[in-house]
């Protein structure tokens, strides 16, 4: 028993966090956020507001694809259900947050994947999250198959769900098939996994995955995250443009990449949907989406479902700024998507790369460090837009070549992906 008016003994709380910040700096994996105020209508340039005075940057590391977020229609939709019902939606989907707008975009994003129904979430993150933890919470004993390079939403749902979990090999179907071979028939198995993965820029084999799927009985549970209003005639996903939709039992997404607002999703069979909207207290107990944004995201998908010409044009960018890439020299890893990973393999150096193109050249590229990616593999990801220019492809490859050379990075675009991607430009 302490005794009276002895000094209390503490914890130092403070030095610990410190502690683990500048542990991650010795990594040199310290996240700088950059500053940056979008503009509208002007996208990809944008006011950087981290020097001794605001600049005009141009974006090469946007997730809004295809320019979404400033589409005036989209704009318009916004305003227009602000000016309707306000700002928030006044509590949970449960009690009061319902309003026709998040009706209207789950019943339109159910018809954009060929389901019976959707679900609106807050985010991907939270629909991943909060969707895999309550499947294996429902399903009895069961075992998620879940693919190596999964993102951390989709890591964390299946931890948080305390099923039974095996781990694939990225994209190994023979792999994959062993698993499952060893697993009862009669036990419930979800396969768990992504089309398009966002540091690598590959695309999964859907249809091999659904057959196995098929052949052992197996639950398939999609991530289109980085493929929906990207792929397919309508934009549904890569799983679309493959014409496996509807061999996939449930197709999670997002709409704040390529639709450009904010919001996740999952869309499936009614049961399904009903089940996670009952059980998933990611969703249950946090306050709904914002109307205003549901409207400009409904705008959004309906555009997209009824055009192809800025998904053309996105595929267009993509394959002529690998080609621009590979042809300089410049170590362009290896992508089928529109994602142009550019290795740099050192976390210190990668940084300083994205410092000088942003301090020297007004481009912004955000460094990719470990935990997104393994250590060695730091690298630049760029996301050319269609609203990107061939001017802007001159000048990003011109600062490239300039900092490769200032910081004495090594080079080497292989030979097979400069062929790959000449191959790949209409």
């Amino acid at each position: 028993m302490r005794q009276r008016g002895a000094p209390v003994v503490t914890y130092d709380y403070q030095k610990a966090f410190a502690s683990a910040v500048s542990a991650v700096r010795a990594e040199g994996r310290y996240r700088v956020f950059a500053d940056i105020e979008r503009q509208r209508g002007r996208f990809p340039r944008a006011i950087y507001h981290g020097g001794d005075k605001p600049k005009e940057i141009t974006v090469w590391c946007s997730n809004d694809y295809l320019g979404m977020g400033q589409h005036e229609c989209v704009i318009a939709a916004i305003k227009n259900a602000a000016d309707r019902v306000g700002a928030g939606a006044g509590g949970t989907r449960n009690i009061a947050g319902t309003t026709h707008y998040h009706v209207l975009l789950e019943r339109e994003l159910a018809g954009l994947h060929k389901k019976e129904a959707a679900l609106l979430f807050t985010s991907g993150y939270v629909a991943n999250e909060a969707t895999l933890a309550t499947l294996s919470k429902i399903l009895p004993d069961s075992v998620i198959l879940s693919d190596e390079l999964n993102h951390a939403s989709m890591i964390e749902g299946i931890r948080g769900g305390r099923g039974a979990k095996l781990v694939w090999r990225h994209n190994d179907v023979a792999h994959l098939e062993s698993l499952l071979k060893e697993i009862p028939p009669g036990r419930p198995k979800v396969i768990a996994f992504e089309s398009v993965y966002s540091m690598d820029g590959d695309i999964s084999p859907i249809g091999a995955i659904c057959d196995l799927a098929e052949k052992y009985g197996a639950f398939t549970y999609l991530d289109e995250v980085h493929a929906v209003g990207l792929y397919g005639a309508e934009g549904g996903g890569v799983a679309q443009r493959d014409g496996v939709e509807t061999r996939i039992d449930l197709i999670e997404g997002t709409l704040g990449k390529a639709f450009g607002v904010m919001g996740g999703y999952i869309a499936a069979s009614a049961a399904v949907i009903d089940a996670v909207r009952s059980y998933a207290s990611g969703f249950i107990f946090t306050t709904a989406l914002s109307p205003v944004l549901v409207a400009g995201a409904l705008r959004s998908v309906k555009i997209l479902r009824t055009s192809n010409n800025l998904r053309e044009r996105h595929q267009e960018r993509a394959a002529t700024l690998k080609a621009r890439l590979a042809a300089e020299g410049l170590p362009v890893m290896p992508s089928v998507s529109h994602i142009v990973p550019v290795r740099v393999g050192d976390p210190v150096q990668c940084k300083a790369v994205s410092d000088y193109l942003l301090d020297r050249r007004s481009i912004y590229v955000q460094p990719i460090n470990y935990p997104t990616v393994p250590k060695g593999t730091e690298r630049l990801r760029l996301t050319p837009t269609p609203l990107h220019t061939d001017n802007d492809m001159d000048e990003l490859v011109d600062a490239l070549n300039e900092a490769w050379d200032a910081l004495r990075i090594g080079r080497g675009a292989a030979p097979a992906v400069l062929a790959k991607a000449e191959a790949a430009l209409p």
